[in-house]
């Protein structure tokens, strides 16, 4: 459905997407994962039409952007981070001017006005102006006039920004429900988001693809180590380190001396190594207390944080 083969754009000496080559499959709900300033609005901007690669190529349903951006503009639809709303307008008339722009007429602007409004669930602000809305009501109309013109594919970048936890929520299930009938990307700094909301995941950083796949082949790509959260009681800190770096398998990621002595440490474990026995022995010939003991798999965040750094 958008095919991207070796895109570059470049401001003058920098580049803000280099090299960058992905596809995704209709029916697919893409999650675009990156920290700020990782080119992210850039390469949604070139596959919707609002500003050309300076290299490659990107075909949308087999057109392409930058000779055909008409055709791949009615297949899309776009909604940037700062919603293109005008606040002096009431939502409804708001919503038939974005129907007027798309050329959607007569009894199928009816049907596409219901339909719009159920979907976003507006019924409850149709009368109101936009400067009287929520936040989150705003993401709303923004989806609505993504969406009036029953595209094929939606592009949406960081649609919940500044939302609170309970629109966020509605959000999220908002754009589940646009995935079961379109193909969907949408970018985001939150790994919740991506786990909650994509069938896959690409990472971008500094203008490069660094991964890209579902969330579980990401996780599984840094499989060979597992997370271990130790408190210990009566340790010396010195000591405690000097044991640990003497076991092959542990590596020491951080180490805390809590206000009241204990000692916080995160370990990383090589995958498939059971060292408990090992570790409950050395705290008794030392005489410290294991007062706890967490093992956990690595997140998604821990691969994002392991690519992106």
């Amino acid at each position: 459905m958008i095919d991207v083969q070796n895109v570059t754009k470049s401001y003058g000496a920098f580049e803000a997407v280099k090299d960058v080559s992905f596809t995704v499959e209709q029916g697919e709900i893409l999650g675009f994962l990156g920290p700020n300033g990782a080119g992210k609005t850039t390469m949604m901007k070139m596959i919707t039409c609002y500003m050309p690669p300076t290299d490659g190529t990107i075909t949308v349903d087999g057109l392409n952007v930058l000779t055909e951006s008409m055709g791949v503009r009615k297949k899309i639809g776009y909604l940037p981070e700062s919603t293109p709303l005008y606040e002096e307008m009431g939502v409804r008339d708001y919503l038939n001017f974005i129907a007027d722009v798309r050329k959607v007429n007569g009894a199928d602007r009816t049907r596409a006005m219901d339909r719009v409004i159920s979907v976003t669930g507006l019924s409850k602000v149709i009368h109101k102006d936009i400067h009287e809305l929520s936040k989150g009501y705003r993401q709303r109309v923004g989806f609505a006039q993504a969406i009036i013109h029953d595209p094929e594919i939606l592009v949406l970048d960081e649609p919940t920004t500044g939302l609170d936890p309970n629109q966020i929520i509605e959000i999220r299930n908002l754009i589940r429900e646009l995935g079961e009938s379109k193909t969907v990307i949408f970018s985001t700094h939150i790994m919740q988001e991506v786990q909650a909301t994509s069938d896959r995941v690409l990472i971008i950083d500094q203008g490069k693809i660094a991964a890209q796949g579902t969330a579980q082949e990401l996780k599984a790509s840094i499989a060979g180590q597992m997370h271990l959260d130790m408190v210990l009681r009566n340790a010396d800190k010195s000591k405690f380190i000097e044991v640990v770096n003497s076991i092959e398998q542990i590596h020491l990621e951080d180490i805390k001396l809590q206000k009241n002595g204990d000692i916080e440490a995160a370990l990383k474990v090589d995958a498939g190594t059971d060292l408990r026995e090992q570790l409950f022995d050395l705290a008794v010939s030392n005489k410290w207390k294991i007062l706890e003991s967490s093992p956990s798999s690595f997140t998604l965040e821990d691969v994002f944080r392991k690519l992106t750094n």
